[in-house]
């Protein structure tokens, strides 16, 4: 058929975007279709966390996103006082960053575009027929084929109910204030966070040098639909009753009412249609998770579709995406939810349960494992194959440090600059070690490397020592280890 393309996703956001770049990498011909006929401009999802920065810089496209953004040390869980400290994390990038969605998504569509995908917009999607080992996806204008269809297409998803995978959650209780806007006093903290009987506050800097992001939970307003716009007017109100102050809030450039509706597909793929993003997970904004879930979701699901389409791998490695990235879903579904139970009630009993919680959090155990979860540091995939010798290692699926190396001809480089090409990486740091690798890989897509550490020193994510030899596989995630 005329329009074929080996896989088809629908929704050009971060996630799609993201997932047309991995997919490219490996060359696969991709077709983005996106409903929206330019970008969005506005600012959405302000937060990159850590772990995403590290799939970026395994990519060598972390100094884009660095330069545009803003790094901030901590997180918060539930807006409470005592905040999440990132700088525990052995990473190159233990903090969060301030880079509004626009300029990601503008990042992101550049480098796909670089790479050769092809991203279509004004696209609306009106039917998915799978039939005949193809996907038919047809828009107002034509009719395309595909080997996989991925829809990263939102809360809304049409490739999600076209598939007839069903969205189960708890309905929206809840809605809640946003507003970028010029502040003509800006408070003294960089991000300013309250919670009283009054209601729950944010502000925090866009990053712009003069745009502010307020965030407003009134109760007195929390009954307001959705859909209903929001008013300078009554932002001003609601944070003058909950800060004390509306710090001079003027020149609104995006105001928005957004709701607690939290979901997650039954499952992320049915046949030749998967699910990414916030087609297959949708929750309140809490902690800055959303967007960072949704690039992992593509990290892990580009590469398996990659060596699945070319034939390099078999079809059942597409099942160990759903297997590794729902677990991370139900996840995001429970913290968030307890998240918004801390951010939507104001009574004494719920104020007081968050003073116990501020004191808990100051446990360093705690604070890390709460920060481990939102950040997506934490992350930890089961064994790709329980038969494999050193996949049960004990770090096998957990990603792995960008550690710097000395290659045999005394060149200098690190992990992460060897997986730039979105090969695997089989690396042996002492002579005639090799660790094992999957059984159906390819030469082809290994990189094959042998090198020194740089240091002495071990890093701390590897507490057993840095292993003699790794198979670490194209996301970052080590398979296994000698």
């Amino acid at each position: 058929m005329q329009n074929f393309h080996e896989v088809i996703i629908v929704g050009a956001g971060p996630v799609g975007l993201w997932l047309a770049c991995e997919l490219r990498l490996a060359g696969v011909d991709v077709l983005v279709l996106e409903r929206r006929t330019e970008r969005s401009r506005q600012s959405r999802a302000l937060t990159i966390h850590g772990r995403s920065i590290e799939l970026f810089a395994l990519r060598g496209l972390e100094k884009r996103f660095l330069d545009a953004g803003r790094p901030i040390p901590s997180g918060h869980f539930g807006v409470l006082d005592t905040r999440l400290d990132f700088s525990t994390f052995d990473s190159r990038f233990p903090f969060t960053l301030y880079l509004p969605q626009s300029d990601t998504e503008a990042q992101l569509e550049e480098r796909a575009i670089e790479l050769g995908a092809r991203v279509v917009r004004g696209e609306s999607v009106t039917e998915i027929e799978e039939q005949d080992g193809q996907v038919l996806v047809s828009t107002e204008g034509a009719v395309h084929a595909c080997a996989f269809l991925v829809g990263a297409d939102g809360a809304r998803s049409i490739v999600r109910e076209s598939a007839g995978i069903p969205f189960s959650g708890a309905p929206a209780r809840h809605t809640m204030m946003l507003a970028d806007v010029v502040l003509a006093n800006p408070p003294a903290r960089s991000v300013l966070s309250t919670v009283n009987e009054n209601g729950c506050a944010m502000v925090a800097p866009l990053g712009d040098g003069q745009h502010h992001r307020i965030v407003l939970v009134d109760p007195l307003r929390s009954h307001v639909t959705r859909t209903e716009p929001v008013t300078l007017e009554e932002v001003t109100q609601s944070a003058r009753r909950i800060l004390g102050s509306d710090f001079g809030a003027r020149d609104p450039i995006w105001m928005s009412r957004f709701a607690d509706e939290t979901r997650l597909a039954d499952s992320y793929r049915r046949g030749r249609i998967l699910l990414a993003g916030d087609a297959a997970h949708i929750h309140a904004p809490a902690g800055g998770q959303g967007m960072n879930v949704g690039l992992q979701d593509a990290m892990n699901l580009g590469w398996k579709l990659a060596m699945v389409v070319r034939g390099h791998a078999p079809a059942s490695l597409l099942d160990s995406y759903g297997e590794e990235r729902r677990p991370v879903g139900e996840g995001l579904y429970k913290n968030t939810l307890a998240q918004v139970a801390l951010m939507t009630e104001f009574n004494p009993a719920t104020l007081a349960l968050r003073e116990a919680l501020n004191g808990l959090l100051q446990i360093p155990a705690v604070n890390h494992r709460l920060a481990a979860e939102l950040s997506g540091f934490g992350i930890r995939y089961g064994r790709m194959d329980t038969d494999v010798v050193g996949a049960d290692h004990p770090k096998a699926g957990t990603s792995v440090g960008d550690v710097d190396l000395v290659l045999d001809d005394g060149s200098e480089t690190t992990l992460y600059q060897l997986m730039q090409d979105g090969r695997w990486l089989d690396l042996s740091l002492q002579p005639g070690t090799r660790a094992a690798r999957p059984h159906w890989l390819r030469e082809e897509n290994v990189a094959t490397i042998s090198a020194h550490a740089k240091s002495a020193a071990l890093p701390a994510d590897l507490p057993m020592g840095l292993p003699v030899a790794m198979t670490i596989r194209p996301d970052g995630y080590l398979y296994a280890a000698a």
